[in-house]
């Protein structure tokens, strides 16, 4: 049998894993809420990466990542938008089916994206289940905390499953006028609590920190019976999220502090595709073996 993340990561005093683990476990169906549930309850911590498309979605997936995220962040790194205002319910759609269709067994969660959710509940709910039911996704992904409390409430009565997402939420780029840290100051970590005890109350399996100062982040996720999930949020949160452009060294230019680049991919397409440019009018390629007759 093929050696796998399960047989050789920590976990228990041979080393190996939890054969229920979210990363490392042996189990290939399809992740859910409720192991999300169980992971906190075991105080394992667990990756989530960004995915837009079926080949990378397959990568990640093969690599053990449990829970992948079709995040409106395609916007900026997916489909060149400057921000992820502009992404539309059809984009998402398009690309969390692709997701879906290129994985066999994370959680695949869609984010809702600007505009389809914020009138109020009936219309938060009639945008999370064309997601549901046209790209098989397993959850869906909304921002705000006390404001979105009523959204969350409704979806997840009828039976769909919300990850919520405070603190910094990229959505509101132009009420915030950029990408500030939230909940600096007694009032606005007062304000970061009580969104994420509202998000709880009203039924989110899981809540998304973003730009929180470590110390506060470690507040919350100590607070809450549901997992979070930081990102620029320090180390004390349940699971930890990167878009994967800048996880993969995708993204030009400077990358957020928070980021760790763990490859540097646009430098090796880059080299593959010059090599490439290189062969073809140098008359290299196609070679021979690269011929039918």
């Amino acid at each position: 049998m093929t050696t796998t993340p399960a047989q050789n990561g920590p976990g228990s005093p041979d080393g190996s894993r939890d054969p229920k683990a979210l990363y490392g476990g042996t189990s290939s169906r399809r992740i859910t809420v409720r192991d999300i549930a169980a992971a906190k309850a075991r105080g394992e911590k667990w990756p989530m990466l960004t995915a837009y498309d079926a080949m990378t979605a397959s990568v990640f997936d093969e690599a053990g990542i449990p829970v992948l995220l079709v995040g409106d962040s395609m916007g900026n790194c997916h489909l060149g938008y400057e921000s992820t205002v502009p992404v539309t319910m059809d984009e998402i759609a398009v690309l969390s089916a692709a997701v879906v269709r290129g994985t066999k067994r994370a959680l695949i969660v869609a984010d809702l994206p600007f505009g389809s959710y914020q009138e109020g509940p009936v219309q938060a709910l009639r945008s999370a289940t064309r997601l549901i039911k046209e790209t098989g996704a397993g959850a869906v992904k909304l921002e705000g905390g006390e404001r979105s409390a009523e959204q969350i409430k409704l979806l997840v009565e009828a039976g769909i499953p919300v990850m919520a997402h405070i603190g910094l939420t990229p959505q509101s780029v132009n009420a915030f006028g950029g990408y500030p840290v939230q909940g600096r100051g007694e009032e606005a970590a007062q304000q970061l609590l009580r969104d994420a005890k509202a998000v709880q109350d009203a039924g989110a399996f899981s809540v998304v920190l973003e730009l929180v100062p470590a110390e506060l982040a470690a507040e919350v996720t100590r607070a809450l019976h549901i997992p979070t999930v930081g990102i620029g949020a320090g180390a004390e949160c349940d699971a930890q999220v990167l878009v994967w452009t800048d996880m993969a060294g995708m993204t030009p230019g400077r990358v957020p502090r928070f980021v760790k680049q763990y490859a540097q991919l646009r430098e090796v397409l880059g080299g593959a595709a010059r090599a490439f440019a290189e062969d073809v009018v140098d008359g290299a390629y196609p070679a021979p073996e690269h011929a039918f007759h």
